[in-house]
């Protein structure tokens, strides 16, 4: 069992310090370790959310065979994040709203933009958008834990819907014209990953 080099208590670490050796020494108190706020928790449980419902759309089209291209914020200028915080300005709105994907169908070569979203509540209105949402050509899928649906900008500016009993699955997009059945392995995915919230 590994000891703490100044008071002898128990280490992880051989040849080490404990964890309260170790603050006092570089000169941090208890009281300076903030907890995080709940304001932070909320926003960093909600990214999470969002990153695992982008991973698995990413997934779902990579398996199919497509190319998919990550293009959000935080993979075309990355670190911006960081800089943007508190700005707002109409670049740094647009840079915030970018979509996250580009995808291409292997079979028409088309291109899309892609926006993903997770909603427990399997709602998704153009009401949730900017007035001013410049990528008036981008396609919204929708991840909850029961579906994967699908809208695109302009049938929401038309006053479709995304809503549980709405009937805009991702396996019924033309564009994409995706295998159902492997759409349902990855809904049985999103049970798994968000039964809880």
């Amino acid at each position: 069992m590994a000891e703490c080099l100044q008071c002898g208590a128990y280490t992880k670490y051989s040849k080490g310090l404990c964890y309260e050796c170790y603050q006092e020494k570089n000169g941090k108190k208890e009281e300076e370790n903030t907890l995080v706020t709940d304001r932070d928790l909320s926003y960093r449980f909600n990214m999470i959310k969002g990153r695992i419902a982008e991973t698995l759309i990413q997934e779902l089209f990579l398996s199919l065979k497509f190319p998919v291209f990550s293009y959000g914020m935080e993979n075309t200028i990355p670190g911006v994040m960081g800089l943007l915080k508190g700005v707002r300005s109409d670049v740094a709105n647009e840079i915030r709203r970018m979509p996250d994907f580009v995808v291409q169908n292997p079979h028409t070569q088309e291109v899309y933009f892609v926006e993903v979203k997770f909603r427990a509540n399997e709602t998704f209105t153009r009401k949730d958008l900017p007035k001013d949402y410049a990528w008036t050509n981008a396609y919204f899928i929708l991840v909850s834990k029961k579906h994967i649906k699908c809208v695109s900008f302009a049938e929401l500016e038309a006053g479709e819907e995304i809503t549980p009993t709405s009937k805009n699955y991702l396996g019924n997009r033309k564009e994409f014209d995706l295998d159902k059945d492997v759409i349902k392995e990855f809904c049985d995915f999103a049970l798994l990953f968000f039964q809880g919230v």
